[in-house]
């Protein structure tokens, strides 16, 4: 038997019923799921953290420098700030493709530092060489990402 809905001792009307309906998807689309964004918030956490780490810790960053770029410190405070700052404009509606697309660039402009991360390794474990060459590859992914929020 189909429920028809009740409230109190009144019943609903079809049309009354459907507006609610109406109402309750405008109200949905004005304010989405957590579910719907949480890869974007993840995201935007992620790169924020890590534009943070070039201020903490410029050392691990400097030591993946390509020697033919100049003023090395400088380029990985800047990187961060690229980061922190596209990582935060993914946060708003209305600046989430800037933020997006600035990431792409992000990840566009340090790839040659994995490049030459990995021909420049020392260390011979295996899991870290591994690492080295799974890096190249996540790029492409990490910006497919970037781009799904353009």
């Amino acid at each position: 038997m189909p429920l028809v809905g009740f409230i109190g001792n009144s019943i609903l009307r079809p049309q009354v019923f459907h507006k609610a309906q109406i109402d309750l998807t405008y109200i949905e689309q004005l304010n989405p799921p957590l579910m719907e964004n949480s890869s974007l918030y993840i995201m935007s956490v992620m790169y924020i953290l890590a534009g943070i780490m070039h201020f903490i810790k410029p050392k691990a960053y400097l030591r993946i420098m390509p020697r033919y770029l100049p003023y090395h410190l400088p380029l990985v405070y800047l990187s961060g700030v690229f980061e922190i700052v596209f990582g935060a404009l993914l946060l708003f509606p209305a600046t989430q493709t800037i933020g997006a697309w600035g990431i792409i660039a992000v990840l566009i402009g340090v790839f040659p530092a994995n490049i030459h991360m990995l021909q420049t390794n020392k260390v011979k474990k295996t899991w870290y060489i591994i690492a080295l060459w799974v890096r190249l590859p996540l790029q492409a992914f990490l910006i497919y990402w970037a781009w799904a929020f353009t």
